[in-house]
Parts: structure tokens; sequence; C-alpha cells
């Protein structure tokens, strides 16, 4: 693994993430740094993975090759608008896991028409199992597209898309998504408890089942269309329970609900662009 030096800017859950993902792959401790202004939490960290860690973001990009943005959207601009001049004499390579903030609007706050590529993950990501959407700007080079791909991947699965408009097609589908799968849980669990299972039964089960159906569909060359179908026989207990869903137009439901995600998504980058 080439290991290139990195700072991560807030020490959060998304951050923590990260860290603990790239040390478990091999990635050398010394060569990664972290911003965190709570002095607690700043020790903990340095505890935990024996990183160096900062209060203040200008100490730890001296010299490092990646800035990874870890921080609130409703802080970015100030938080940019401090790296600035650190980074305005160097062509350090920006990861950003900040919902909402366009590439253009982060350049626009650093200053410089620096290499972004955005990332946008989901929670499953804390647990090193995410979906992770990419995008590069055209600043981007071979090499950086690399180096942000092994930070990402070691919070889970990673894919790059073309245009950046796409991150808010991928934030409907996996950055939301976990929510969507929950909460049918979360639906699936009570009507257990409602058939006559006590409530632990039934979470067991529906947490079990949810995990064993992702599995299948991981690891199968088929289509969850497919496996769903090899799954219902005809006339059977399954069929009946789809024919509730397809009378409900599920699928409907489900392209509705996403574009709203997508579009609100829209919204936030507007909202975020409008920050001086």
């Amino acid at each position: 693994m080439t290991t290139a030096s990195i700072a991560f800017i807030g020490g959060g859950n998304m951050a923590t993430s990260l860290i603990a993902g790239l040390i478990a792959d091999g990635y050398d401790t010394a060569a990664i740094r972290v911003v965190e202004p709570d002095d607690q939490r700043r020790g903990e960290l340095q505890a935990r993975f024996g990183v160096r860690a900062f209060a203040a973001g200008a100490d730890a990009i001296d010299g490092v090759e990646i800035v990874a943005l870890c921080v609130k959207p409703q802080v970015a601009a100030a938080v940019c608008r401090d790296l600035a001049p650190a980074l305005a004499a160097r062509r350090v390579l920006v990861i950003s896991v900040m919902a909402g903030v366009r590439e253009a609007t982060l350049q626009r706050w650093l200053g410089a028409p620096l290499p972004v590529v955005r990332a946008m993950p989901n929670t499953p990501a804390m647990v090193q199992t995410g979906a992770i959407g990419l995008h590069a700007s055209a600043e981007v080079d071979a090499a950086g597209r690399n180096h942000a791909e092994t930070i990402l991947r070691a919070a889970g699965l990673t894919r790059w898309v073309d245009s950046e408009t796409q991150i808010d097609a991928v934030t409907a589908i996996s950055g939301s998504g976990p929510a969507y799968f929950l909460r049918f849980m979360e639906a699936l669990e009570e009507a257990g408890v409602a058939l006559g299972l006590d409530a632990e039964t039934a979470r067991l089960l529906t947490v079990q089942t949810a995990l064993g159906a992702a599995k299948m569909a991981m690891e199968s060359d088929e289509t969850p269309a497919r496996l769903r179908e090899r799954v219902t026989s005809p006339g059977g207990t399954t069929a009946r329970a789809l024919a509730v869903f397809d009378g409900a137009d599920l699928h409907d439901l489900v392209a509705r609900a996403a574009r709203a995600a997508r579009d609100r998504a829209a919204e936030i980058s507007t909202e975020l662009e409008g920050q001086s």
C-alpha cells in the first residue's frame, strides 16, 4: 500500500471510522494526523490510534499530501478559509465527506482550484461496511484518485460516478438508504410482535433475515429480482405477502422517496453555496 500523509480535519465518527479502517488495513500511523479542537476527544484519538492529534488545522496540514474534510457542512466555510493560507502554495489533494458541499464551492472557500474528491459515505461506514460514492474534480490526477479510493475503501465499498450531480443520486440511494432499510426492519419487528412473537425474538429474526438477504444479494451473480423469484413459490406464503406490497405499488413509493431525497440533496447544496 502506498502510504501518503493525510490530515483529517474533524475527529468525529466518520474520521474515526476511516482512521480505524486504514490502520486495520496496515496504513502507517505515522502518516496520519487528525484535528480535533476538543481536548478530551483529542486525547482519546491519540490514545486509541497512536496518531498525532492537533487542536488547530494549520498546524496539522503542514507538509501533508492529503487533507480530508470531515466537519459538518454548516461550519465548512469557516474551516476552509482557516486552512486556505496554508494550502495556497501547495497542490494538496482535498477529500470531502461533507454532504451537500459542491466541489466548486469548496475550491472557492479554499481560495484555489485544488484537486477535490467528493465522497458520499453512509452510516454503515462506521462499522467498515459503508457504501461510498466518489467523484473527482477535473484537477484530480490518477494518483489522486488512487489515494482517495485507498482511504475511503477503508470504510467499505467504493464506486466512482462520472458527474458530480450523480452524487445527489448516491445520497438518495446509499447515503439515506440505511434509514429506509431500518424503517422496513422496524415495521417487520412490529408485525412480528403483532403476530404473537416476543419483542426480542421479533428483533433478532428481523435483523438476521436482513443480514442474510443482503449477504445473498452481495455474493450472488443474480439480480435481487431473480433471487426474490427463487424464494417465492406460486401460491405460497411469500407470494401472498408480496401481493400486498404490489397492491400498494411499492416500486413507485420507493422511486418517489428516492427522488425526494435527491431533490433535497440538491437544495442543500444550493443553500450552502450561498454561504459567504
